[in-house]
């Protein structure tokens, strides 16, 4: 049986540990498909013919310092204080969509939602150096998020946890401009992560970029612009225009390409004034006026 179309009423069935969903996926193949927030299947025109509910299985609920379950909602990343290392994730999970989505999308699908350019906690995750850990009929294992992005989407594996460190003296930040009425989707969007010292000089730094790119990725020569520089406004919009310069901007009904790459050095800012936010402050939106 093939997908089926959305007149049709899908079966639900609902799994208690994460072997027995990944165990039913595989035996559902293309006709199953797993089933948490459902934001993305929203976008859907397709539906198959069984989902498995993740909702009962209480190890992709777990939230730990710097590891959180597949199962964790925007909302609840953005009610969790974090330490400034972390702060990007916590304000790309603040400042993404809007509060009904941010109430059901989850960690796991937004790392899982192919094809979604404006995804807003794959840029933040990348530039921390988050790790994943992926449960398939092989076993689990544990990968980078580069190259859990880079591989070949297996719809019976299931995403259980991310990771990622907090060392001292590391701050992040996320900026994103978004148009109203759009779904509240990026425009452009920036994560840095950087090693700084009281002074505010850089030393290690990442950089990723989403929404101007079909896919969020690391941007080197960002990094190599913000490297040895004092985390200031200036510097980040120079990092801004060394992005725009390398990047393939896109074209979609939101924006066109060139006004994408124009905004980058403004949203470059924003994601290094939230770096250097007072990390008390878990509230405020990581906009600037």
């Amino acid at each position: 049986m093939t997908a089926s179309t959305r007149l049709a009423r899908p079966r639900v069935e609902v799994a208690g540990l994460v072997e027995e969903a990944v165990r039913r996926l595989a035996e559902l193949g293309p006709d199953g498909a797993a089933l948490a927030g459902g934001t993305w299947l929203m976008r859907s025109p397709t539906l198959p013919g069984t989902f498995v509910s993740l909702h009962r299985i209480a190890e992709l609920r777990g939230v730990s310092a710097g590891t959180w379950g597949a199962l964790t909602t925007h909302a609840e990343l953005a009610a969790t204080p974090l330490p400034p290392a972390l702060r990007a994730l916590g304000t790309a999970a603040r400042t993404s969509a809007f509060p009904q989505v941010r109430n059901v999308a989850t960690l796991g699908g937004n790392l899982n939602a192919r094809g979604f350019a404006e995804a807003d906690l794959v840029p933040a995750l990348l530039a921390l150096d988050a790790t994943v850990e992926v449960a398939s009929a092989a076993g689990r294992r544990r990968i980078g998020v580069e190259e859990h992005l880079r591989a070949a989407h297996d719809p019976a594996a299931l995403l259980v946890s991310v990771t990622a460190a907090a060392p001292a003296g590391r701050r992040s930040g996320y900026g994103r401009l978004t148009v109203r009425g759009g779904g509240e989707y990026s425009l452009a969007s920036v994560a840095i992560s950087a090693d700084v010292d009281a002074a505010g000089a850089v030393s290690a730094v990442r950089v990723a970029v989403g929404s101007v790119e079909a896919r969020a990725r690391r941007c080197p020569e960002a990094e190599a612009a913000l490297a040895g520089t004092t985390l200031d406004e200036s510097a980040a919009r120079a990092a801004g225009r060394a992005a725009a310069a390398v990047l393939t901007s896109r074209d979609d009904l939101l924006a066109p390409a060139w006004y994408r790459l124009e905004v980058l050095p403004a949203v470059f800012a924003r994601a290094a004034a939230d770096c250097l936010t007072d990390p008390s402050n878990v509230h405020d939106t990581g906009e600037t006026p």
